[in-house]
């Protein structure tokens, strides 16, 4: 088991702990909660050796195997597949022994080399790597990508993979949610309830705990408190705890009170000398019991609309994607035939995996990008506050805060008239200080600012516009648990429209009440809960894996890999190729390579459409977006026709 007691921790000269004592129990799943900068992140860094206790008694069992999350960006060459394997480090050094032995020459000490290996579990090593990858939401065509052709996010799933790859005793995974959309994190639940090892776990996203977590250890005035259930569980049991101390709070007042009316009242008085003194030792002694401050940062409400128009918004035959101004032909279209109505007071959940268009939707409605066809007809009076799922796209860099608003109110000026609303610069500062940016933090540049810094300001320039509709697209990425609950607070005292896009299930549950789904090229309405959708989710996901499995033994005949073993293993082939048989093989060694770079290239360029605000540059990337696959096309025919030849010729 893992014991603390009486342990001290700084962090510089802050005291993160003090004489905390803690015991988690071999098997026990646990979530580690407080607010931000409360110390968890350091008490991770306890548990893995990084950081040292300053005093107190700190165990750790020596034969635990330990496994965490890299922070770092990886940057490697190296495939996904390859990428992940390398994070079994049991495996890894049964490789380094074989290696090493043969170098040697030792017989025995190959033969034993090889027997650890495939103790090591060298002979499914591949499909559990790819199993977790594919989980995690990749493609079967990406599985041999370079790891440096992928975005930052995604590179940061594949250390989670890594991460789940490593045989460990205990599993230490700090905020593992940020970079997952809901089909992931569905997996992700899925797979640690399975764990067998201890598990901590730092995380925002309520559900992710409730699912996963069956011990909750708070973090509060630097004490390590536990207790027992997920953090629903801890929820309540707090808040029992919360009302018993603030009533003996209030009793305690009551008596200080009464005993410095008697100081007050008999000290001067030599008959009630002795006992007034004895009523300031009492005072000294008495142990005081902190008033209960507020979780959260701040809180929030989203102003009444001055007008609701019915509906909203209509799109009538709309498709959704990229223009191509150049070759309209190549446009990079995501979602067709989109035909739905949008109504005041809707409260509507988009649902969908990854790269399905749920934010192409959300910025073509946002007028962030136009449809490529069809028609959208908004309402008269429509007012429309979006929420970025990438706050960049919103803020300016080199902007402060004060800058932001500034800017917001010449141009809100520009295009309606405003209602009684302040725009003097001491009014936008009151402004900003509801939302915690005060003093100098108005004219701090948004580049510095942290994430849940930024993004409080872009809620803080939504509320100020007083909107109608809000299309918000992953707003709780950022956000602690308490602000997440102050959004969903104000959401649902909000009089307008919402569309939310987010892998956050409590909000999605508090907020809406319907769903629409974005999926295979449609936008359809989701006829269920989250609860069914979750189900949907892992049937998909068992789905694809099927269909994998499917593919992955139709082409293993005609791979050049097993083309290569059949070669040089079966007896009763032919042992030698014939200049025929070499000129096709070297082709399909050619083809291969081609095929795999024109795959890197199109996960890079759609990544850069996916990223990119210029239309000249999105028009750039989409030709080249279409010549590399019309390659790609060409190259897969010629390498089935040349494997289909080459079969029979050395089957002949």
């Amino acid at each position: 088991m893992i014991q603390l007691k009486n342990i001290v921790l700084r962090r510089g000269a802050k005291a993160v702990l003090q004489q905390a004592s803690l015991t988690i129990n071999p098997g026990e799943k646990v979530g580690l909660v407080g607010r931000n900068g409360a110390g968890k992140s350091s008490l991770f860094a306890l548990l893995n050796g990084s950081l040292h206790e300053d005093q107190g008694e700190f165990s750790i069992p020596k034969q635990w195997r330990m496994a965490q999350v890299a922070q770092n960006m990886p940057e490697t060459d190296q495939n996904a597949t390859d990428f992940v394997i390398d994070g079994d480090v049991l495996l890894l050094t049964a490789k380094q022994s074989v290696e090493e032995a043969e170098l040697l020459g030792d017989g025995d000490a190959i033969a034993n080399a090889y027997m650890h290996l495939f103790d090591s579990g060298a002979n499914d090593a591949q499909s559990r790597a790819q199993s977790l990858i594919l989980g995690l939401g990749f493609k079967l065509s990406e599985l041999n990508n370079p790891v440096n052709s992928f975005s930052g996010g995604w590179r940061m799933r594949l250390q989670l993979a890594r991460a789940l790859m490593c045989p460990s005793d205990l599993l230490l995974l700090d905020e593992p949610t940020n970079h997952l959309d809901l089909d992931a994190l569905v997996w992700l639940e899925a797979w640690l309830r399975k764990y067998q090892g201890t598990l901590l776990v730092i995380s925002h996203d309520r559900e992710f705990l409730d699912s996963v977590t069956q011990v909750t250890v708070h973090i509060e005035n630097c004490n390590l408190n536990r207790y027992g259930g997920n953090y629903s569980s801890f929820e309540d049991q707090r808040s029992e705890q919360m009302a018993l101390q603030q009533s003996a709070f209030s009793k305690q007042q009551e008596k200080i009170a009464h005993l410095q009316k008697f100081i007050a009242r008999f000290k001067a008085k030599a008959s009630k000398a002795k006992q007034a003194q004895s009523r300031v030792k009492a005072l000294d002694r008495m142990e005081k019991i902190a008033p209960l401050l507020s979780e959260a940062d701040f809180t929030f409400e989203f102003k009444e609309p001055a007008n609701l128009p019915n509906p909203m918004l209509v799109l009538q035959n709309v498709e959704l994607g990229y223009i191509n101004t150049h070759h309209p032909e190549n446009n990079i279209v995501i979602v067709r035939d989109v035909n739905k109505s949008v109504l005041a007071g809707q409260r509507i959940g988009i649902l969908g995996a990854n790269g399905q268009g749920k934010s192409t939707l959300v910025k073509t409605i946002a007028r962030t990008i136009p449809p490529l066809s069809g028609e959208i007809t908004e309402g008269r009076g429509l007012q429309i506050g979006y929420f970025a799922q990438q706050e960049l796209d919103i803020l300016q860099e080199n902007d402060n805060p004060l800058e932001h608003m500034i800017s917001l109110v010449k141009k809100v000026t520009l295009e309606r008239t405003l209602s009684g609303q302040g725009t003097r610069e001491q009014d936008l500062r009151s402004f900003l200080g509801m939302f915690n940016f005060s003093g100098d933090m108005i004219f701090q540049k948004v580049g510095s600012m942290s994430g849940g810094e930024k993004a409080r300001l872009v809620l803080c320039m939504i509320v100020w516009q007083k909107p109608n509709l809000l299309l918000l697209d992953e707003p709780t990425n950022h956000l602690d648990l308490a602000t997440r609950e102050a959004l969903s607070m104000a959401l649902n005292e909000y009089e307008g429209t919402v569309m939310l896009v987010s892998h956050d299930r409590a909000l999605l549950r508090a907020v809406c009440d319907e769903f629409w789904m974005v999926s295979r090229g449609k936008v359809y309405p989701f006829e269920g809960d989250l609860e069914d959708y979750q189900q949907f989710l892992l049937d998909e996901a068992k789905r694809q894996r099927d269909e994998a499995k499917k593919l992955s033994s139709q082409t293993s005949m005609t791979s050049p890999t097993i083309i290569e073993n059949l070669i040089t293993t079966a007896p009763t082939k032919k042992p030698f190729l014939s200049s025929e048989q070499k000129k096709i093989k070297k082709r399909l060694e050619q083809l291969e390579n081609q095929i795999s770079q024109d795959n890197h290239l199109i996960s890079e360029l759609e990544s850069q459409i996916s990223q990119s605000k210029e239309i000249t540059q999105i028009t750039q990337l989409g030709i080249e977006l279409a010549k590399i696959q019309k390659s790609l096309q060409k190259n897969e025919e010629e390498w089935v026709l040349q494997s289909d030849q080459f079969e029979k010729m050395f089957n002949s």
